[in-house]
C-alpha cells in the first residue's frame, strides 16, 4: 500500500478517528480520556478535526485554548509519551510526506509545551 500525504479534510478526519480509536483502547491513557470525555466523543473529535485542519491545512476553522482542558487532568510525562507514541504510529502507518512530517513535528512540540505548562501550573505558588 502506497502512503500519501495529509492533503484534505477527509485525511484529517481519518487521522483523528484512527488515532483516537487507539487512544480510547489504550490501557494507560484510554481511561483518562474516556473518563473526561465520556459520551461526548463526537464533539471532541469534531474539535480535533478543526484543530488539525487549522494547523496543517491553513483552514483556520479552530479557535480555542487547547491547554485549558488538560490543566487538571491526572497526566504526567508517561502519558504524553504514550500519546505521542500512538500519534506517531498512526501517522507512519497511513501517511508520508511534508504534511505528515509537520503533523509529527507539531505533535512533539505540543507534548513538550503541555508538559512544561503543566509543570509550571502545578508547581507555581502565587505570591501572597
Amino acid at each position: 500500500m502506497e502512503l500519501k500525504d495529509i492533503a484534505t479534510f477527509e485525511d484529517i478526519q481519518f487521522l483523528v478517528n484512527t488515532f483516537y480509536e487507539k487512544v480510547q483502547q489504550d490501557s494507560l491513557i484510554g481511561p483518562i480520556f474516556n473518563e473526561k470525555i465520556q459520551n461526548n466523543w463526537p464533539v471532541h473529535l469534531e474539535k480535533m478535526y478543526r484543530f488539525w485542519q487549522t494547523v496543517l491545512l491553513d483552514a483556520h476553522t479552530y479557535s480555542g485554548a487547547p491547554f485549558a482542558p488538560h490543566a487538571f487532568l491526572p497526566i504526567d510525562k508517561e502519558h504524553f509519551e504514550r500519546w505521542l507514541q500512538l500519534f506517531k504510529e498512526t501517522i507512519s502507518a497511513h501517511f508520508e510526506g511534508e504534511k505528515a512530517n509537520e503533523a509529527l513535528w507539531r505533535a512533539e512540540r505540543m507534548a513538550e509545551m503541555f508538559q512544561h505548562k503543566l509543570n509550571y501550573f502545578r508547581n507555581h505558588k502565587p505570591l501572597q
